[in-house]
C-alpha cells in the first residue's frame, strides 16, 4: 500500500515527521526574522493587514521561499539516497499538497482578519447617526472578493493536481500487486482488490491526509488568534472566570465529542469490513455462474444472498445509534459558541465586527480538533479497505493472514459471518 508509492516507508514517514518539526522548530526558533538578512524584515502589523495584500507582505515572501529551500533538500536527499520510481510524485506532489493546504488555512486568517473591520463598519452604518459612506463598503467588500477569487485558482489547480496524485498512487499499487499476482491470485476476492479496493484505497486516504494537515496548520494559525481573542471574553457560564477561556472551552467541547463518537462506532470498521468479504463472495459466485452452469444456483446464491442481509442489517442497527449521537453533537455544536458567549454578549462588552471574528476562529479550532469527529465515517471505511488490503502485504511478507481471511480459508471458501 505504501511502500509501492513512497520509497521505504518505514524510513520515509518518521524521517519525513522529524524533518518537519525540525523545520518548523527553526522557523519558529527565529528562522521567521532571518528573512532580514534577505532584505524582507518582518513588517510591524503585517498579520493585521486587510486585504489581497496579506499574502505578500514581507513575512509571507520570506516563508514561501523558506518552504520552497527546505522541500528541496529533503526531496535532493531522497533522489540521493534512494531510486524509486514514483519519487517525483510522492515527494513533489505531497510537498505541493501541503502548501497549498497551508495557503488554503492563511486565507481563512485573512478573511477572518476582514471581518473585524467589515463588520464593525456595518454595525456603524446601522446606527441612527451613522456617518459611514457607501465607498466604504464596497471597498470591504472588494478587498474579501479578491480573497476569494485568488482562493479559487488556487482550490482548482490544487483539485486538479491531487487527482493526479490519487492515481499516481493508484496505479502504483495495481503495478505492485499485478507483478506479484501469481502468489495473490488466490486470496478470497483478490481482483476486487486490485481493482476497487487500491482505488477506494488511495482516494480515502488522500482525503484524510489532506484535512488532517489542514486541521494541524489551522490549529498552528488559529489557536494564537483565539488565545489573543479570549481577552475580551471575562467569564464563562456556570464555570466563571478561568484563563484564555475560549480556548479551553474549545479544546474541552471537541475533546469530548471525539471520545463519544469514537466510543459509539467502535464496532463499525469491522463490521464494514465483513460486509465487503460477503460482498465479494456474492459477487464471486455470480461472476463463475456466467461460465459455468453448475456454480450460482439458487441455494447456493440464497445463502450467499442471506449473509449480505444478515451484514447489512447489523450494519444498518450500529450506525443508527452512532448517527444519533453523532446528529445531536453536531447539531448542539451549533450553538455552542453562542451559549459560552451569552454573558460577554449580554454585558455588551464587544462589537458585532469582534463577535463574528471570535465566532469565526472558535468555529475553526473547535473543527480542527474534531477532525475524528468529522472523519469518523471516512476512517471506518479506510480501516476495512486496509484489513483487506493487509491480506495482500501478508502474503508477499509470507505473514501470517488476518483473521477473517484465515477463517475463510479453513471453512473451505465459505463465507464467514
Amino acid at each position: 500500500m505504501f511502500h509501492s508509492f513512497f520509497p521505504q516507508p518505514r524510513l520515509f514517514f518518521p524521517f519525513f515527521i522529524a524533518y518537519s518539526a525540525l523545520t518548523i522548530g527553526l522557523w519558529y526558533g527565529g528562522g521567521h526574522e532571518f528573512g532580514a538578512y534577505l532584505g524582507l524584515p518582518p513588517q510591524e502589523g503585517a498579520d493585521q493587514v486587510v486585504g489581497i495584500t496579506y499574502f505578500w507582505t514581507n513575512d509571507f515572501l520570506w516563508f514561501y521561499l523558506y518552504y520552497l529551500v527546505c522541500a528541496g533538500f529533503f526531496a535532493a536527499f531522497w533522489y540521493w539516497y534512494t531510486d524509486h520510481p514514483w519519487l517525483r510524485w510522492s515527494i513533489g506532489g505531497s510537498a505541493f499538497i501541503l502548501f497549498s493546504t497551508y495557503f488554503s488555512v492563511q486565507v481563512s486568517v485573512a478573511i477572518n482578519t476582514w471581518r473585524r473591520p467589515f463588520f464593525d463598519l456595518v454595525q456603524a452604518a446601522l446606527s441612527p447617526d451613522t456617518t459611514v459612506e457607501p465607498i466604504e463598503l464596497y471597498r470591504l467588500l472588494l478587498d474579501f472578493a479578491l480573497i476569494a477569487f485568488m482562493w479559487i485558482a488556487v482550490y482548482v489547480l490544487t483539485r486538479f493536481v491531487v487527482s493526479h496524485y490519487i492515481f499516481r498512487w493508484r496505479t502504483a499499487m495495481n503495478d505492485y500487486y499485478m507483478s506479484h499476482w501469481p502468489r495473490l491470485r488466490h486470496i478470497e476476492g483478490a481482483s476486487q482488490r486490485v481493482q476497487e479496493d487500491t482505488m477506494r484505497f488511495a482516494q480515502t486516504v488522500e482525503g484524510l491526509g489532506v484535512n488532517m494537515v489542514d486541521s494541524v496548520m489551522t490549529l498552528i494559525a488559529f489557536l494564537p488568534i483565539l488565545y489573543t481573542l479570549s481577552a475580551n471574553v471575562t467569564e464563562l457560564p456556570i464555570i466563571g472566570v478561568i484563563p484564555a477561556p475560549l480556548m479551553q472551552a474549545a479544546i474541552f467541547w471537541s475533546i469530548f465529542g471525539t471520545v463519544l463518537l469514537a466510543v459509539v462506532g467502535i464496532k463499525l470498521p469491522g463490521l464494514e469490513f465483513k460486509n465487503q468479504r460477503v460482498e465479494a463472495a456474492y459477487r464471486k459466485e455470480l461472476v463463475y455462474g456466467e461460465d459455468d452452469a453448475t456454480r450460482a444456483r439458487p441455494p447456493t446464491v440464497s445463502e450467499l444472498f442471506g449473509h449480505v442481509r444478515y451484514n447489512y442489517f447489523r450494519l444498518y442497527l450500529h450506525y443508527m445509534y452512532f448517527n444519533l449521537a453523532r446528529a445531536f453533537y453536531l447539531q448542539a455544536d451549533n450553538i455552542f459558541a453562542y451559549l459560552i458567549l451569552v454573558p460577554t454578549i449580554a454585558a455588551g462588552k464587544i462589537t458585532f465586527g469582534l463577535l463574528q471574528q471570535i465566532l469565526t476562529a472558535f468555529n475553526q479550532v473547535s473543527n480542527s480538533f474534531q477532525y475524528l469527529v468529522n472523519s469518523w465515517s471516512t476512517i471506518v471505511e479506510l480501516l476495512s479497505i486496509y484489513k483487506r488490503l493487509k491480506a495482500f502485504e501478508a502474503t508477499l511478507a509470507d505473514a501470517p493472514l488476518p483473521d477473517l481471511d484465515r477463517e475463510y480459508l479453513e471453512s473451505g471458501g465459505k463465507t464467514v459471518r
